[in-house]
């Protein structure tokens, strides 16, 4: 459904989605049936030139450095040549990528997860080439959404998939923000997000989750429920291409690929190479209905028929607030609203086994 084709009144008539009659209920709903993870078949790859591997060393449970030094390895007895850097702080990948020189037929790799992805994508963005580069995952992260959804979950695979996999175009959103969480004194920053955008109970749960991360991953589970417990208000003003709506709101779930935090099915609907975002917007509720909704969301994704939660596809989006409200981009804490979004279909190329 494309949006731009609808009324220009109101933010109605969302996506319908079909139940899976094959699936059990569970939560009061079936799973909804999910759209292919990729429109197009993408062309097979026969190995490359050269491979940039940017490292993100402190990712996950800080492995980079081990799991960079099998990459280098795997691909150096492939006969390829390979190059390598390590980021020293956040944000630095961001220069590194952008101080690359690509040239045709090579690839720049990431060690990572879906923010340290973001960031080198973001690098190579702000150069403003006119040529698509070819993008690789190599998942290190706490979050690996990204590679989740590309079927990779090994070093192995993810080489495999740079030497021999398939070449698919990737749509890209570029987010222009207020850069650093409410309180800062930022100003404008531009990021391009391959996953996910976030704004509200969300972001607000994550927060709360970097604040116990001795926790390990139960922080994001106890983040959430802190969150729902705060039940703050949350008002905002929502453009989707052509129509807005101003009204309070729990959360905005922006989603390019399906998979989103902890592995969570956010949007079933997601396809990630269609030249459309997808959003779920979960409307103002009690804490009853955001736990139920919650637990709808962990079992397959049944978080899209609870009657509270609509669910759109678009080109351009906006969030604006009377105050400074926190955004999440691709799993990272970074900015704040007023936030603007335009879809770029088919920005850049990214690998992923045949």
């Amino acid at each position: 459904m494309d949006m731009a084709t609808k009324p220009t009144e109101g933010l109605n008539q969302p996506l319908e989605f079909q139940p899976d009659a094959s699936s059990r209920r569970k939560k009061g709903a079936h799973k909804p049936e999910y759209a292919s993870v990729f429109v197009e078949a993408g062309e097979p790859r026969d190995g490359c030139a050269r491979v940039h591997l940017l490292v993100n060393p402190f990712a996950g449970k800080k492995n980079g450095r081990k799991i960079a030094a099998r990459v280098i390895q795997l691909v150096e007895d492939a006969g390829i040549e390979i190059s390598c850097s390590y980021s020293s702080y956040s944000g630095h990948l961001v220069t590194m990528a952008s101080a690359l020189v690509v040239e045709t037929g090579d690839i720049v790799a990431v060690v990572g997860g879906d923010g340290s992805f973001s960031e080198v994508i973001t690098g190579r963005m702000l150069l403003g080439k006119t040529t698509k580069e070819t993008f690789a995952i190599v998942p290190a992260g706490t979050g690996n959404s990204q590679a989740h959804d590309l079927r990779i979950d090994s070093v192995e695979a993810a080489v495999k998939a740079i030497l021999s996999g398939r070449t698919q175009a990737l749509d890209l959103a570029r987010v222009e923000l207020t850069e650093g969480l409410p309180g800062s004194t930022g100003g404008s920053l531009v990021r391009y997000s391959h996953n996910l955008v976030t704004w509200g109970l969300g972001v607000d749960s994550t927060i709360q989750a970097e604040k116990m991360r001795w926790m390990g991953p139960a922080r994001y589970d106890v983040g959430i429920l802190l969150a729902i417990l705060a039940s703050r208000r949350r008002t905002a003003t929502l453009t989707l291409d052509d129509r807005f709506i101003t009204d309070d709101f729990t959360l905005f779930l922006v989603q390019n690929s399906q998979t989103g935090g902890s592995m969570l099915p956010l949007a079933p609907g997601a396809s990630m190479d269609d030249g459309l975002m997808d959003i779920g917007i979960l409307k103002k509720m009690s804490r009853r209905d955001v736990l139920k909704a919650f637990g709808m969301l962990k079992s397959e994704g049944r978080h899209v028929f609870h009657p509270r939660v609509d669910y759109h596809r678009f080109k351009q989006l906006s969030i604006h607030t009377d105050e400074p409200t926190a955004i999440n981009i691709d799993g990272e804490n970074i900015g704040s609203t007023p936030l603007t979004m335009k879809v770029l279909k088919h920005a850049v190329f990214i690998v992923r086994p045949a």
